[in-house]
Parts: C-alpha cells; sequence; structure tokens
C-alpha cells in the first residue's frame, strides 16, 4: 500500500476532490501528520477513507549509538527490509538531520564509506520524509527538545540528484508551511556533480546547494570522484553558474582536505582561478578515515595552514568541526 507520507498536498487535494471531499481538507490533515495537531477536527468516516487506500507506516530505528559529541546515528529499516544511516548533529542548541537519499550509492568516491556499497535502490518519497519523521520523533521525546524545527542536509548515503524526482518531492512537503514547514535557508542538498540532476537544479524548490569538489584539477578529482570522467570541472562550473541563488546566498563548495593528496600551493592557486570570482563559500572537511581506506586524515595544524593559504588568496573559508566520528557518523562513514 502506498504511504501517504509520499503525497504532496496537491496530491491529497486531489484523492479528496475524487472520491467526494472537499479539497480543503488536506490542510487538516497536513498539519495532523506534520505537526501533531490541527485547528479543526476530521471525520472519523474521512480517516478511514485515507487508512483504506494509504498506508500511515513509518520507517523504524533498528539500531542507535551515540557519540561523546551528542551526535547520534541511526540505522533506519524500511517496509522491503533495505535499511540505510541517518545522523542527528547538535549544533548550538539547535539540531540538523543528515538524511540519505538512496540506499547505498552508485558515484564511487574513494574516500567514501558509502562507495564500497554500490547502488542498491532509491529511496521513495516517503523513506526520505520518513527518515525526518522518526528522527524527529526521537529529538522531541528523547532529547526533550521540539522548540526548534531541526535542519536537514542531504549528505547521507546516496547521490541525492541521482534521485532528483523523489527528492524534489521530498522537498516539496517538507518546505510546505502547513507540512514539515522548513524555511529554504534550512535545507542543504550535496551532490557530487551529477551533471544530468545539476542541470535541472533550478526545478527544485529553493533551498541551499553545496557542490562535493575535493579538487580544483580534473585528474585528482577523479581519482576521488570517479565521475568526474564523465562530468569535468567545467561542465560542472557551466551548470553551477545557471544556478538561480536567492539574496544573501552562496554556493558551498565542500573541500576534503586529505594529506598529500590535495592539499598544497598548487591547489591553493587553482581554486583561487576557479572560485575567485564566484560567489562561494569553500567548506573544509578534514578527511574522516573508515575500515580499508589508504587515505590519511591531515593535521590540525595542515588544516589551519590550508585554510590560511585561501584566506590570504580573499577565498572564503571555514573548517567544519568534525562529530561523530568514533560511531563512524561523520562525512563520508555512513554504510547499511
Amino acid at each position: 500500500m502506498e504511504s501517504i507520507y509520499g503525497l504532496t498536498k496537491n496530491d491529497l487535494s486531489l484523492f479528496l476532490a475524487s472520491h467526494g471531499r472537499s479539497k480543503n481538507l488536506a490542510v487538516i490533515i497536513y498539519e495532523t501528520l506534520y505537526k501533531k495537531k490541527s485547528k479543526q477536527i476530521l471525520s472519523t468516516e474521512t480517516w478511514n477513507l485515507l487508512r483504506n487506500n494509504y498506508s500511515f507506516d513509518l520507517p523504524v530505528i533498528s539500531v542507535s549509538s551515540k557519540a561523546n559529541d551528542g551526535t547520534y546515528k541511526f540505522l533506519i529499516e524500511f517496509v522491503d527490509g533495505k535499511k540505510v544511516e541517518t545522523v542527528l548533529i547538535p549544533f548550538h542548541k539547535r539540531y540538523t538531520i543528515c538524511l540519505s537519499s538512496q540506499v547505498g550509492c552508485a558515484m564511487k568516491c574513494s574516500f567514501c564509506y558509502t562507495g564500497t556499497m554500490g547502488l542498491t535502490r532509491h529511496l521513495k518519497t516517503s523513506e526520505i520524509i520518513g527518515q525526518y519523521m522518526v528522527v524527529k520523533k526521537f529529538l522531541e521525546t528523547e532529547i526533550a527538545t521540539a522548540a526548534l524545527i531541526p535542519n536537514i542536509v542531504f549528505m547521507g548515503q546516496g547521490e541525492p540528484l541521482h534521485n532528483f524526482d523523489e527528492v524534489q518531492k521530498a522537498l516539496e512537503i517538507l518546505l510546505d508551511s502547513e507540512g514539515a514547514a522548513l524555511g529554504p535557508r534550512q535545507i542543504t542538498l550535496s551532490t557530487a556533480g551529477y551533471l544530468p540532476g545539476l542541470k535541472k537544479f533550478n526545478l527544485m524548490p529553493n533551498i541551499n546547494l553545496a557542490l562535493s569538489l575535493h579538487s580544483p584539477f580534473n585528474q585528482t578529482r577523479k581519482d576521488l570522484i570517479p565521475i568526474t570522467g564523465q562530468y569535468p570541472i567545467e561542465e560542472i562550473f557551466s551548470a553551477l553558474d545557471k544556478v538561480k541563488l536567492m539574496k544573501r546566498q552562496f554556493i558551498t563548495y565542500e573541500y576534503l582536505l586529505i594529506a598529500e593528496v590535495n592539499d598544497g600551493l598548487k591547489d591553493a592557486d587553482e581554486l583561487q582561478n576557479l572560485l575567485g570570482k564566484r560567489k562561494s563559500i569553500i567548506n573544509i572537511i578534514p578527511f574522516n578515515p573508515f575500515p580499508g581506506s589508504t587515505y590519511k586524515r591531515p593535521t590540525e595544524e595542515s588544516v589551519e595552514n590550508f585554510k590560511a593559504m585561501l584566506v590570504e588568496r580573499k577565498l572564503r573559508t571555514m573548517v567544519r568541526l568534525t562529530k561523530g566520528t568514533e560511531i563512524l557518523a561523520a562525512c563520508g562513514q555512513l554504510i547499511s
């Protein structure tokens, strides 16, 4: 049975109208599903109609673990038994939920634990929303905070733009003011540069965009992100330059810093050539080791030195604080 969490408000309106009921009831249903309250009461007859046609089941948390820094990692299981990892990250009294978009991933990035899995399947819209719902419920019941709606990053398992249609629909639900009610700046989608999806990015609702860049050189980037051989940096940036940005909005360029791979003076110079005239923020992410990886994490000193080189070149730069490494919950460490 199809999940009700895969329906946009318009989908619900059309369903209700086809069964002789007012389209306006979709608002009550959305508020009840996502806000757990509504100013109006839905009739038992209408609820029965919905339950006879849609499943209200959410995925389940089969395993959870907590890092010393307060990061939680959840192994979430869907109705077919497939699983993904979802992460809840604390940031200054607020939380961010790191969502997965696929079971596994087809990108085969050499620095990423998920890349060793290969792709099993895309997630449905309802499974993306389901992750958010069960982790948000955990946040409210186990950590006892519901004051602030958690932010979302699509940086878990999978390439979001490779699952374009389902992610697009999930975003519509997450941003709906009568649904999950997140704001456009509360959601960030991270891509490895999957060009077919990137060319359609303007069809997505307004959200933040992050590119996993990791090197300004095609050959080095190809070693890290194999699809660079098919979609070179020049073509990726041609698509990025066409992305419509909101006022005071920048594209974030994630830069996984790996010792003796992409942390040199020539890398800094080429990043200046590439990003110096673009609205950008470089987010340095020190490499997070995982079982079987041959790459080395840079020292704190080398991270600061590389950041200083970029700042000297007038590139807006920050260093991402690593969280959840001891439970393999940090960037690039997720696997089912």
